[in-house]
């Protein structure tokens, strides 16, 4: 790996010669040495008004000039949305900690943006960027919401149950996307985090996050993607750490992920929008991550409708709890493909499952919305090696669809100390390789358990 650094002079280029599948080195944006402060454009403590609009004023003068830092100086910044401009580096300085209130008013005018894999327009992510290039956030200060309110929002009534299943049949049936407003009162659909859409040669390096209302940091259709050295925690309801969908030549490195749902997750679209998008997310490596608890180290789906291949996972470990340590989710709505993907060289002390791949699964939704239309997702190429669990209720579960039965599982050198339950169960597999799996007791076990919700705070 050869990294010169956001500051370096020249290109920065990121490499990644290990992958099996093969990655062009990330030539990323060089920053001009500009700085533009937001206490120059009007920035004040506890000031939402006045610091809200001295982002927007901050963005506007650096992208005008060509480019540079956005800064936010050390202290504490209560602001409402930021949005992005192009060749933007949002830097958080020593000591700087950016508060996001919790006021949905501040979060009008709706954005274009995504709910849980199709698209809408919803309220503004809290960190947002549209078709923009050559953008970071980076330096070692934070990003932390308020979440009174938003924890109001995390159980789902009827309303919003009611508009997700609106929203399912405009994806379903073509709706343009500026037709589909989820902003309306009572729908509530939480704002994510950080949310990157159509962007290109992205840069998040160094900072922390605490907290997120949804979603943590996502990227939707994007390109040339480095995640470096982040430190992220977030234990609310659906907290994933980083979504990669329908991104494309992404690597994500020596991270912490602390959360309240999956860890690092790939998507590629729902349904309809997925296929039409037809933009899988590829060319994919996380390395050298550590994750204190996540429902899943590496998780795939289930919105995965354009597709996912050639990812590669390696050197990455959770010290604590996770549900499962390799996930592969979809169902008979998704169609779409999962191929070519390793893991290697990954731990975790409790487990559910070291390897488990459900095409079945559908959650709440198999019985609020209907199946449009039945679209079988093709599994190819799936591998798993050098992993170790301090204890699993089985090592690995393959429940394959009979209509095209996943083809190529190879599961080899897997060590688990503990096995609680069972050693495997498949359905619907052709292919299966299983080799050098060691266990050294049979028994009971303590619980998996704790993962979701709030826990204690870092």
């Amino acid at each position: 790996m050869l990294v010169t650094g956001l500051e370096a002079r020249g290109s920065v280029v990121v490499e990644a010669p290990e992958s099996p599948y093969g990655f062009e080195p990330l030539e990323m944006y060089s920053f001009p040495k500009k700085d533009f402060p937001i206490t120059r454009y009007g920035a004040k403590p506890g000031n939402v008004k006045a610091t809200t609009a001295a982002f927007a004023k901050a963005m506007a003068a650096c992208n005008k000039a060509g480019g540079g830092r956005v800064v936010v100086p050390a202290g504490e910044w209560l602001t409402g949305p930021i949005h992005f401009k192009s060749q933007c580096n949002l830097f958080l300085s020593e000591g700087a900690k950016v508060v996001f209130e919790d006021d949905p008013s501040l979060y009008y005018p709706a954005v274009q943006t995504s709910w849980e894999g199709a698209e809408c327009m919803n309220l503004s992510p809290l960190l947002y960027a549209f078709e923009c290039e050559n953008i970071a956030v980076s330096g070692p200060g934070c990003l932390a919401p308020k979440m009174d309110f938003w924890r109001t929002w995390f159980k789902r009534p009827d309303s919003h149950i009611q508009a997700t299943r609106q929203l399912y049949a405009m994806c379903s049936t073509q709706v343009p996307v500026e037709d589909r407003h989820m902003e309306r009162e009572g729908v509530q659909m939480r704002p994510h985090l950080i949310h990157f859409n159509r962007c290109r040669n992205i840069q998040l390096d160094g900072f922390k996050i605490r907290e997120s209302p949804f979603w943590t940091i996502h990227t939707y259709m994007c390109q040339d993607v480095w995640v470096h050295g982040l430190d992220v925690y977030a234990h609310g309801h659906n907290n994933d750490g980083i979504d990669l969908e329908m991104t494309q030549h992404a690597l994500v490195e020596d991270c912490i992920f602390d959360q309240g749902d999956d860890a690092v997750v790939l998507k590629a679209g729902r349904n309809q929008d997925g296929w039409a998008a037809a933009m899988p997310t590829q060319d994919i490596v996380v390395r050298n991550c550590k994750v204190i608890q996540g429902h899943c180290l590496l998780g795939i789906g289930s919105e995965m409708s354009g597709g996912v291949r050639r990812v590669y996972m390696h050197d990455c470990h959770s010290s604590d709890r996770v549900y499962r340590l390799f996930y592969l989710k979809t169902n008979h709505r998704r169609g779409g493909f999962i191929e070519d993907i390793t893991v290697e060289k990954v731990s975790a002390t409790k487990m559910l499952r070291v390897l488990e791949i459900d095409t079945d699964v559908l959650y709440q939704w198999r019985d609020i919305v209907p199946t449009f239309e039945t679209s079988i997702t093709r599994i190819r190429n799936i591998s798993i090696r050098q992993a170790e669990a301090e204890q699993a209720d089985a090592v690995y579960e393959l429940r394959g669809d009979e209509r095209d039965p996943i083809d190529g599982v190879n599961i080899e050198a897997v060590h688990v100390k503990y096995l609680t339950k069972f050693h495997n169960n498949v359905e619907f597999v052709k292919n299966l390789n299983v080799k050098d799996i060691t266990i050294d007791h049979i028994g009971e076990g303590e619980g998996v358990t704790g993962i979701s919700g709030f826990a204690p705070g870092r």
